[in-house]
């Protein structure tokens, strides 16, 4: 049986009190425990982690809530201007007038001055399970609304997948939202390779939020019918406990060798399909070529990936001999493409399918995420979960992984994804929403980028390292504190979330915020159309309507909706499966790209001419990984926390605040260190400290450290105190064509820290 830590939870079973209204949040739906206008208790719904959704009072109750607006002593007294005394400076509390007149006029003074893209408009689409208070959309629509902006294109969790997937299969549905689901996988699967892992902790959280926990369930089913899974990972704690896994532990960084070697000895022996190739894909011969090794002297064998790998040659027979029949889905988690190269493992894996020919089978072919974000694979109806609508930006957008760049060498060019973006000259900040000294990388570098604006207007409920280091500090209310309609398209429910409690302190919604800004700059109407969040909420919901007039689908109208709280969507007629309308009819369902199929050559990718990115699927070494690594050196892989979501929570009973993060190392790797040590990790990017915890599941050599701690460095020595790994982590892109994290790309050293005197 697959088994989680959170148990199959009945809210009854939270203690005595009332219990209130459902609500969500990214980690899972609640019943609130409301008590003179507090909120004292979260009661957990359908497997919700009972420690993450029982923080919520504490998030509300915070002693860091921010109270009222603040305006930095410096900016205060000495008007805008570059400045290093970001994080250092006092706050000064002021009433909201005087910070809201403040903050217009630096727009004004933004818009007159220099025009629309020196502005950048910051956020994170986590900030709210609620698609209305969505702080994302939120200052993305009051920033067009009011003249334009400079916006971040896709995001750090699949950027890299968002550029190559459309010049493969002509759109980025095959990460954003499709897959197949684990019901069809459970019916007929016979083998799942998961390249990248299976780790339970993420199935806990989705964007947007769920009501039910159904893949442990699923997983076990397809395992008792006798699906086999194969987990690709360095880390063992990517085998859910439970499940029969063989486990085969690469070098980070060469899992693209393991996908080709085994297209490679597809070809080979006989086993590729290659009627499906002629039918559905176009410029196989240019791959084969290059797998055996034609182009480039060297062909993709086991042999040559299993030394690329640092794995035993048997291994990867085996897994050749398990996958050469029956029904195969093929898995790689979101972490594989942020990366050095990191379009290339995706590419490599549609591949791979295509060489199996099962892609648009019921349980075949191909599906990103299984292992990254839960409701990957659940049989969910999509289309009924609204969301704000946006407004057309009159600036322009950089790479999400490259806001920093922007600010720092303004007038350069930038290569990305075939076009030549000229960075614009970003004076100010606008941030609302999201954490950026939490999920950028290089975070010195992102310090001496943030310390180069003029202003810095932050809306945020506690004061995070990012509203510590603002100008104008907006408090913002919590999920808990509005009327919002929520869900995910991954998701059998959507929710509709009361408020809980009254706003705290003199906190607004960022909404409210953002219309009194839009009042002062003469756009209220653009932003707002005149409505309230009553007003917005209908419109959202009548589109939720009008969708199923359209489907066939009885959705209850707004008032009865919100009496409801949860309205169960129906679930579709058939479980979902990856590209099956393609595979039935080609010609019929063309995909989006230039020849309408599968494009395991691209012209358009070679026509860019970026030698790291050539027309077809490749492996090169990562600039830092293990094979090339100094004595000494680690390869450190970072990944989600256990009980947060990214730096959410970390200040919680639930978070790892208290000490430093945790650093799981392979007891063969710790000489003299002990667990429990506080240690010191550092490159030439930076320095933090972690606590020292062994693992016989991690690979020699291999370091894995959460991210989520918020970041603190010691004013004398910089040394990041709370272990934030993102001091470590490169801002090299993954390519010129993705321009997108590469994270997990990097290399550490790693000694006991000194006791102090």
């Amino acid at each position: 049986m697959i088994q989680t830590d959170t148990p199959a939870d009945d809210a009854a079973a939270t203690g005595p009190g009332d219990l209130g209204p459902v609500s969500l949040a990214h980690w899972g739906a609640f019943r609130a425990q409301v008590k003179e206008g507090r909120l004292i208790g979260a009661a957990p719904l359908n497997g919700a982690d009972p420690d993450m959704v029982g923080a919520w009072p504490e998030l509300v109750h915070s002693p860091l809530r921010i109270d009222r607006p603040h305006i930095r002593r410096g900016w205060l007294e000495n008007g805008p201007g570059r400045s290093d005394a970001r994080g250092r400076d006092d706050m000064i509390p002021v009433d909201w007038e005087t910070a809201l007149d403040l903050a217009a006029g630096e727009l004004e003074r933004m818009y007159r001055d220099h025009g629309p893209t020196a502005i950048m408009g910051g956020s994170y689409g986590w900030s709210s399970a609620g698609r209305l208070h969505h702080a994302r959309s939120q200052v993305r629509r009051f920033l067009a609304a009011a003249g334009g902006f400079t916006d971040q294109q896709w995001n750090y969790s699949w950027g890299a997948a968002a550029a190559i997937l459309p010049h493969v299969v002509g759109s980025i549905e095959s990460v954003s939202h499709a897959s197949t689901s684990w019901e069809s996988i459970a019916e007929h699967t016979d083998r799942v390779v998961a390249f990248g892992g299976l780790n339970p902790k993420n199935w806990r959280v989705s964007s947007g939020g769920s009501v039910g926990q159904t893949t442990p369930d699923l997983v076990a089913k397809a395992q008792a019918r006798g699906c086999r899974f194969i987990v690709i990972s360095p880390l063992a704690q990517d085998v859910p406990p439970g499940l029969e896994a063989d486990l085969i532990q690469p070098r980070p960084g060469s899992d693209t060798a393991i996908m080709l070697a085994l297209a490679h000895e597809a070809w080979i022996s006989g086993r590729a399909d290659i009627a499906f190739l002629e039918a559905y894909t176009t410029g196989h011969e240019a791959l084969v070529a290059y797998l055996t090794g034609q182009t480039d002297g060297t062909a993709k064998t086991l042999a040559w990936a299993a030394e690329q790998a640092d794995v035993p040659q048997a291994q990867l027979q085996a897994l050749w001999e398990q996958i050469r029949e029956g029904r195969v889905m093929l898995s790689a988690a979101w972490s594989l493409q942020r990366a050095d190269h990191g379009e290339q493992p995706f590419w490599a894996l549609i591949a791979l399918a295509a060489m199996l020919g099962q892609i648009g089978l019921p349980g075949g072919g191909f599906t990103f995420g299984y292992g990254s974000m839960g409701g990957v694979g659940v049989n969910a109806r999509r289309g009924y979960v609204p969301s704000l609508p946006g407004l057309a930006n009159k600036g322009m957008s950089v790479p999400v992984a490259a806001w920093a760049d922007a600010i720092l060498h303004p007038g350069e060019t930038l290569e990305f994804n075939g076009q030549q973006i000229t960075l614009p000259d970003i004076r100010m900040i606008y941030w609302a929403g999201g954490n950026p000294f939490h999920h950028a990388q290089d975070l010195s570098k992102v310090q001496e980028a943030w310390s180069r604006a003029e202003t810095i207007i932050v809306h945020e409920p506690w004061w995070t390292p990012t509203a510590r280091r603002a100008d104008i500090v907006f408090p913002a209310t919590t999920t808990a504190e509005r009327n919002d309609i929520g869900g995910t398209s991954r998701d059998h429910f959507v929710a509709f979330m009361r408020a809980l409690v009254p706003p705290q302190g003199e906190a607004r919604n960022d909404r409210d915020i953002f219309a009194a800004l839009a009042d002062r700059l003469g756009c209220r109407y653009t932003f707002d159309e005149g409505l309230s969040e009553d007003g917005w909420l209908r419109r959202m919901w009548a589109g939720s309507e009008a969708r199923g007039a359209k489907e066939g689908i009885e959705v209850p109208d707004f008032e009865s909706f919100r009496d409801m709280g949860l309205w169960p969507v129906p679930a579709p007629e058939a479980p979902e499966v990856l590209m099956e309308g393609f595979r039935a009819d080609p010609k019929g369902n063309r995909l989006a790209t230039p020849s309408g199929r599968i494009e395991l050559f691209s012209q358009a990718v070679a026509d860019f001419g970026y030698e790291e990115t050539p027309g077809h699927p490749h492996f090169a070494h990562p600039v830092e990984w293990l094979g090339s690594a100094e004595e000494g050196q680690f390869h450190l892989v970072t990944n989600q926390p256990e009980k947060q979501l990214h730096s959410q929570l970390w200040h919680t009973p639930a978070g790892m605040s208290g000490a430093p993060a945790p650093l799981r190392i392979n007891p063969a790797d710790m000489g003299d260190m002990q667990a429990g040590d506080t240690v010191r990790l550092w490159n030439d990017r930076g320095s933090c400290l972690a606590t020292l915890r062994p693992d016989t599941g991690v690979r020699p050599g291999v370091l894995v450290m959460p991210t989520g701690a918020w970041f603190d460095p010691d004013p004398q020595t910089g040394i990041e105190r709370n272990g934030n790994p993102n001091v470590l982590t490169s801002d090299r892109r993954t390519s010129r064509l993705g321009q997108a994290s590469a994270a997990l790309s990097a290399l550490v050293r790693i000694a006991p820290e000194p006791a102090k005197d």
